[in-house]
């Protein structure tokens, strides 16, 4: 699959990116900055659902104590709430491309919020914590279906071209988490089973949206099969980016699912905590990244930020030692912003690296870095539970070391992405 105009490409020599005070750099900002504010309906529609999807993975953050309380559950019983979710998102992964080539992207991303509203709201009706886990990793299979699609939706509706169905849908997931933790606490706060039916509620908002606003998607021309994800990942380039970001996700959410129970809040000041987390991570995605890639290259900015969230997560260990709880909540929003950062650098890399189909070769890294993401939160957890408060950061702090040896070593197959000497 080709670039389109404007983007830079991967598969061929590209041309060199707008430096800092080159004039072309200044046209190409302005024009995309103009793009993107002019999209159909339909890219809204797609977007705003995408908010909503992606509020549902901190949703459960501010209620993640009241519900240890309520179900009589530990916080690494708990922390599966996460595990479940993301595990079947990730082996999802490799079923989705092989679903929305056959169907269309605009049945896929119905059925997947349809999924949603379904198991979202059988999750509020739980009663232990196991019934709770079972009903998540339904959300989870929905929650694949979706959000796997809607990129792609996204990148093939959109005007001004891949950067700014990018940058689009960077800003929905940004959005999206920051809004979670805060509908969480504010639902929460009245009663824990409550999040999970407002979830259900905008998910059947955001059907509605999308059944009248987009356009009949056909089948893709060319089928996906089951191995094609796994086959992409045969590229020595997207496997780096991906291996990179499954030890990334344990920085991520470490801080997403244990931060939680070392604050010593109530579901509204975890809520407060998180919308800041989470709105440092939207603004930083959005307007940050965009300029430091251009200015440094996307594998510098990654071991930048990388490096920056290591010594971070070592202050958040340090601070929940000696019970800081101020330091661990402006350690938290600082780590939002250096996560915005890196989710922007790393979803571009991989929607240009690999020569498979954008689809393709985004499930596959998809199906990597959510295994990140699965694994991560009781893994944590489990640490804090077994040795001390500060062990997950330390561990997550090594697993960032490693995402940037990783990334660095790959580096060679990502050089279209270093800007060239003016």
């Amino acid at each position: 699959m080709t670039a389109e105009p404007g983007v830079r490409s991967h598969q061929t020599s590209a041309p060199a990116s707008p430096q800092a005070g080159h004039p072309a750099g200044h046209e190409v900002l302005a024009a995309e900055k103009a793009s993107f504010f002019r999209q159909p309906k339909a890219v809204w529609a797609t977007a705003a659902a995408s908010v909503f999807a992606f509020m549902g993975i901190g949703l459960v953050d501010p209620i993640l104590p009241a519900i240890a309380a309520n179900l009589d559950a530990s916080p690494s019983q708990v922390s599966l709430l996460f595990t479940s979710y993301f595990l079947v998102t990730a082996v999802m992964m490799l079923v989705t491309g092989w679903v929305s080539s056959r169907i269309g992207g605009k049945k896929t991303l119905l059925i997947g919020l349809a999924l949603i509203v379904v198991f979202s709201s059988l999750a509020g009706t739980s009663q232990s914590v196991a019934e709770l886990i079972g009903w998540r990793a339904g959300w989870g299979l929905g929650n694949s279906l979706f959000v796997a699609t809607a990129l792609a939706v996204i990148v093939g509706v959109a005007s001004g071209g891949t950067a700014t169905a990018i940058i689009l849908y960077e800003a929905a997931l940004g959005l999206g988490l920051s809004l979670g933790p805060l509908a969480g606490a504010l639902l929460g706060g009245w009663q824990w089973r409550m999040p999970f039916f407002g979830t259900a509620t905008l998910m059947a908002v955001a059907f509605i949206a999308i059944l009248a606003t987009l356009p009949k998607t056909p089948a893709a021309a060319r089928k996906t099969r089951f191995r094609d994800p796994l086959k992409a990942l045969g590229h020595a380039g997207l496997r780096s980016v991906a291996g990179s970001a499954f030890f990334y996700n344990f920085g991520f959410y470490t801080v997403l699912a244990f931060v939680p129970f070392i604050l010593g809040m109530d579901a509204y000041g975890i809520g407060a905590v998180f919308f800041g987390w989470g709105v440092a991570l939207a603004v930083c995605s959005v307007f940050l990244a965009p300029p430091l890639q251009a200015r440094f290259g996307d594998i510098t900015v990654l071991a930048g930020t990388l490096s920056g969230l290591a010594l971070v997560l070592v202050g958040l260990a340090v601070a929940a030692a000696v019970h800081a709880v101020p330091a661990v909540v402006v350690l938290t929003i600082v780590a939002g912003a250096l996560l915005g950062v890196n989710n922007t650098v790393y979803t571009e890399l991989v929607m240009g690296i690999s020569d498979a189909p954008r689809p393709v070769a985004s499930a596959g890294y998809n199906f990597v870095r959510w295994m990140g993401g699965a694994l991560a939160p009781f893994i944590a957890t489990w640490l804090g539970e077994t040795f001390g408060a500060p062990v997950p950061f330390y561990a997550s702090a090594a697993a960032l070391v490693v995402s940037i040896a990783i990334a660095l070593a790959g580096r060679r197959y990502v050089t279209a992405h270093e800007p060239s000497a003016v």
